[in-house]
């Protein structure tokens, strides 16, 4: 009897691990990037973006470049959206505008 109990409870923790492996990968297919050009000027400017945006719901990763002048903020789309980062950005006092970096062409 001990067995059987002890077969059940081991079938169903494996059952519930492996539903929880599976629901923690499709978390991560709803990740996206966008990328600001910030009018930040100087490291206080850097540092107040990187003190508040990641406290923005959703947000999941921040890189700020600040001789590029550019924000890059992964987020998870179930979350936020990329208008309300922006307006996150703008709300610190800075203008942000999309930034979509060219693709290199081949010269042949």
């Amino acid at each position: 009897m001990r067995t059987r109990i002890f077969a059940l409870l081991a079938i169903l923790l494996v059952a519930f691990a492996t539903s929880s492996l599976a629901d923690g990968k499709k978390k991560d297919k709803k990740k996206e990037t966008v990328t600001y050009i910030v009018s930040m000027t100087c490291e206080n400017c850097k540092q107040r973006i990187e003190e508040n945006i990641p406290f923005e719901k959703g947000v999941t990763d921040l890189k700020v470049d600040l001789p590029a002048k550019t924000v890059t903020i992964e987020y998870r789309a179930d979350k936020t959206t990329p208008d309300k980062l922006k307006a996150a950005i703008q709300k610190l006092g800075y203008t942000a505008m999309p930034f979509h970096p060219k693709k290199k062409e081949d010269k042949n």
